[in-house]
């Protein structure tokens, strides 16, 4: 199966710790959005970003300068985020890295998809940002179906632990033939299930490192993941999506401050 994950957009420069082991595979592509994206005012950059003045002053000056060949840093280390935080692949083991490298994937709006130790630069560009180019109105129809392909090149299934903006570049292209699953992290409030953003990022993270911990190699085996208080319930789950709820801490009453 293959692993899919959002990337975050805070990321860091870290060209010492772990060599890259080959460019990414859209390079060709993303050389196109960034001509593209230097075409562009500092004014609409900062529009497209979504963001002030200071991230727009960032991006816009490392925009000028990005070599997309030097001073790479691995994808997987590159990203800062909260779901990268609680992955901590910084600690992985060897085997947990040969797992990682063999089934997980990043979308990126930039690159498309990523391998863990795909040399990356810092960059800003969502993939649900309204950028036009080579002719195509924004980036779904810009990389259509090629990130499926590249995604299921080889492999029978796809687990999607990204968020709906970056999953459907993926799952809306999937051939009939090919299963996938979805995991939902939920609580239940007033018998209703909610999903929090920052405990769904968190939960993503923590999966993808009990994966590659417990090396799992199927679906059935996620059914025993429990991190973060989450317990995978069948009576909420279907064939496409494994709805795992957190379960509510016991209070302790009166002696509650005791138990702390």
């Amino acid at each position: 199966m293959k692993i899919i994950i959002s990337p975050a957009k805070k990321m860091r420069v870290d060209t010492d710790s772990f060599p890259i082991r080959a460019f990414p595979q859209f390079l060709d592509n993303t050389q196109c959005l960034l001509a593209r994206m230097r075409e562009l005012s500092y004014q609409e950059l900062k529009t497209l970003w979504k963001c002030n003045e200071q991230i727009a002053a960032l991006n816009f000056e490392r925009l000028q300068t990005i070599d997309l060949r030097r001073n790479l840093t691995p994808a997987l280390m590159s990203y800062v985020g909260i779901q990268y935080q609680h992955m901590a692949p910084d600690v992985f083991t060897r085997d947990e890295f040969r797992y990682i490298e063999e089934h997980l994937r990043i979308l990126s709006g930039f690159y498309g998809v990523l391998r863990p130790f795909d040399g990356v630069v810092p960059y800003r560009l969502e993939m649900g940002a309204k950028l036009d180019a080579a002719g195509k109105r924004d980036l779904y129809a810009f990389w259509g179906n090629r990130l499926s392909k590249a995604v299921i090149e080889g492999d029978s299934g796809v687990l999607n632990l990204a968020s709906k903006e970056y999953s459907k570049c993926v799952i809306d292209h999937l051939p009939g033939n090919i299963p996938y699953l979805n995991c939902v992290f939920a609580e239940r409030k007033a018998g209703k299930l909610i999903e929090k953003g920052t405990l769904c990022k968190m939960a993503r993270g923590e999966m993808v490192r009990w994966m590659a911990r417990e090396q799992v190699e199927n679906w059935n085996h996620l059914k025993e993941f429990r991190e973060l208080g989450y317990v995978f319930t069948p009576e909420e789950s279907d064939g496409q999506n494994y709805v795992f709820i957190k379960q509510e801490r016991k209070g302790c009453g009166d002696e509650e401050k005791s138990c702390l």
